[in-house]
């Protein structure tokens, strides 16, 4: 069954966030979107035993359910503070470009704001865009995509594109007691 649109946003954002704060999850992704092997996360649910292995033997890693609360509340802060969510639902073809450009800075205001109040965010390299950089053997691949003609092995010599990012801090706040995560915006109703 192929999900529906929300869930596969809902997926996107609890995915983004697992990489962002899991680097290990992070270069899992990386290895599954260049179709390479993955590892998963240890797991105690055995598996059919070959006749020369232990029980122990037998346990086989198993991935945990990402929990989606953390990635729909942060959804939900940006819809609150930059109508993100409206943003991406409305259909913008009918719209000229310098109506689109305004209301893409209303969001993008808001949207910035919400991501400072919340998340503490760092740059993973200092070097500027653009910069001819050394990654050297060892390398975290969950902090470094490596990108064009990969061949050979460390150390290797490129041209920095992007710096990329770490959350070095995330701050949410708690969710109230009985809170439907699921709630992105709740309806209004003016009376």
């Amino acid at each position: 069954m192929t999900p529906g649109f929300f869930a596969r946003l809902a997926l996107a954002i609890a995915t983004w966030f697992q990489i962002l704060l899991h680097p290990r999850f992070a270069a899992d992704v990386l290895a599954l979107r260049e179709k390479k092997a993955v590892r998963l996360e240890p797991s105690l649910e055995p598996k059919a035993l070959d006749p020369g292995k232990t029980a122990a033997a037998a346990l086989e890693p198993k991935p945990r359910a990402a929990d989606p609360a953390p990635a729909l509340q942060m959804l939900a802060i940006l819809q609150r503070e930059g109508r993100f969510v409206d943003f991406l639902e409305e259909d913008i073809s009918q719209y000229a470009d310098a109506d689109v450009g305004a209301a893409a800075r209303m969001v993008h205001d808001g949207c910035r704001k919400a991501l400072g109040d919340y998340l503490a965010l760092e740059p993973l390299r200092v070097e500027g865009e653009g910069a001819r950089v050394v990654v050297d053997r060892g390398f975290d691949p969950s902090a470094v995509r490596l990108t064009g003609n990969v061949a050979g092995d460390p150390p290797f010599a490129g041209t920095l594109r992007h710096h990329g990012w770490r959350a070095k801090e995330v701050k949410l706040p708690p969710l109230a007691s009985g809170a439907d995560a699921r709630v992105l915006a709740p309806a209004e109703v003016e009376l």
